[in-house]
């Protein structure tokens, strides 16, 4: 354990504000540009995803866990998330037969 904090101490934190930076920027272009549901959520979990990574670097950067135990509640709501949401793609898919989300007007009624 001690060699992986370690290894994050010795990687420049502008790495990780880079990686990160750019996995948020390819879930964004996903979710704003694509139809799809499955893959709507897939861009938001990418994007929930890179700012989990973010947090656990400053936390160990700073030598603090409270970015660590952060992590874990984005990591909950994530998950309940997308529990709720294929709950509604599930839902849509009965009634429509298709993923679109600009389909999901329909369930009003």
């Amino acid at each position: 354990m001690n060699g992986i904090v370690q290894g994050l101490q010795i990687m420049p934190i502008q790495y990780y504000l880079l990686f990160c930076s750019i996995l948020f920027v390819i879930g964004l272009i996903g979710v704003l540009t694509k139809r799809n549901a499955l893959v709507l959520f897939m861009s938001i979990e990418l994007m929930l995803n890179s700012i989990n990574l973010l947090l656990a670097a400053f936390s160990v950067y700073h030598n603090n866990p409270a970015g660590q135990i952060m992590v874990v509640f984005v990591m909950v709501v994530a998950a309940a998330e997308v529990a709720v949401g294929l709950a509604i793609l599930v839902v849509n898919y009965k009634k429509t037969n298709s993923v679109d989300i600009n389909l999901l007007n329909q369930l009003k009624g």
